[in-house]
């Protein structure tokens, strides 16, 4: 159904919309979206983070095992460290564990953390006590 028109000597010729000739085929997008949500799917599956697990022992057996005349180190929350009520250096940790299992070796080790001290300092009296020879090493917190 044309209609025609003359404006100042031309003709325009109308045409009725068709509104399904307008349509816009949504199936490769959908076919990309799906896609894309399948890969983040299964790589957000085999990424696993890694990190140390730790089991805190309850205040009962944590007073038990102090009982038992334990070897206990401190971390402040400044990160300082003490063993027997003094204030030693990271690099004499292990010399210190190392004499105190030598006169108790049935004694556990308790590293005592307050809750401002950092990590790497935890993980490092952790370390030194293990080279020491300690495999019975418990992590209390206050």
């Amino acid at each position: 159904m044309r209609q025609t028109k003359p404006i100042r000597g031309y003709s325009v010729k109308r045409l009725k919309r068709q509104g399904d000739a307008a349509d816009i085929d949504m199936t490769p997008m959908l076919d990309i979206v799906f896609i894309m949500l399948i890969f983040f799917i299964v790589t957000a599956t085999f990424t696993k983070e890694s990190g140390i697990d730790l089991s805190r022992p309850d205040t009962q057996e944590q007073q038990q095992k102090q009982e038992k005349k334990s070897i206990l180190i401190q971390i402040s929350g400044t990160d300082g460290i003490f063993m027997d009520g003094r204030r030693i250096d990271m690099r004499a940790v292990r010399a210190n564990v190392e004499r105190m299992h030598a006169q108790n070796p049935d004694a556990p080790a308790v590293i005592l953390a307050e809750p401002g001290a950092h990590n790497g300092t935890l993980v490092g009296v952790l370390d030194a006590a293990r080279q020491a020879g300690m495999y019975n090493v418990s992590i209390a917190s206050n």
